[in-house]
């Protein structure tokens, strides 16, 4: 099977720019072939890129930013590297990485340790799974958007 790759975008426009040109090229391209969309990666571009018609991504952004300390969990975003996470020993994502603290994985990468950018990247991974299942299952129950506008209050904070 093949599909269609659309490349160029997400290299510093402004959002809505991207968004527009996604648009216009998902709907030039055919319905029933894949629509790529090369190198976009946040979360919140990529919920807004599949309702404007685009099936699949890739992003180094779950691994880059997990490497530097950077998580996205179900309920916002993480900097773990910020003193208030210190004593929180709560698990990092309670759906998706319970077996680890917010605490350890702070300690972690304050301490130089390997496993905390490892795991901090597994989170991230996780967590664009699990967001694009929940759209799949959303949009085949036509939820997605309300679904879309709950999820993006709560995943596109940052704690």
């Amino acid at each position: 099977a093949t599909g269609n790759a659309i490349g160029g975008l997400s290299v510093g426009e402004p959002p809505e720019m991207m968004y527009e040109f996604a648009a216009l090229c998902a709907e030039k391209l055919p319905s029933n072939k894949p629509r790529y969309l090369m190198g976009v990666g946040t979360p919140w571009d990529l919920l807004e890129c599949i309702d404007l018609g685009i099936d699949m991504f890739d992003c180094v952004m779950p691994t880059r930013n997990g490497r530097n300390g950077m998580l996205f969990t179900t309920q916002g975003v993480i900097n773990i590297r910020n003193k208030k996470w210190a004593d929180v020993f709560e698990p990092v994502d309670s759906w998706l990485t319970p077996e680890y603290s917010l605490a350890y994985l702070r300690h972690l990468f304050v301490a130089g340790e390997m496993l905390g950018p490892i795991v901090a990247s597994l989170q991230n991974l996780r967590f664009y799974l699990w967001l694009v299942r929940e759209a799949r299952k959303h949009i085949l129950s036509n939820e997605f958007h309300i679904w879309k506008k709950s999820v993006l209050q709560t995943v596109g904070r940052k704690l």
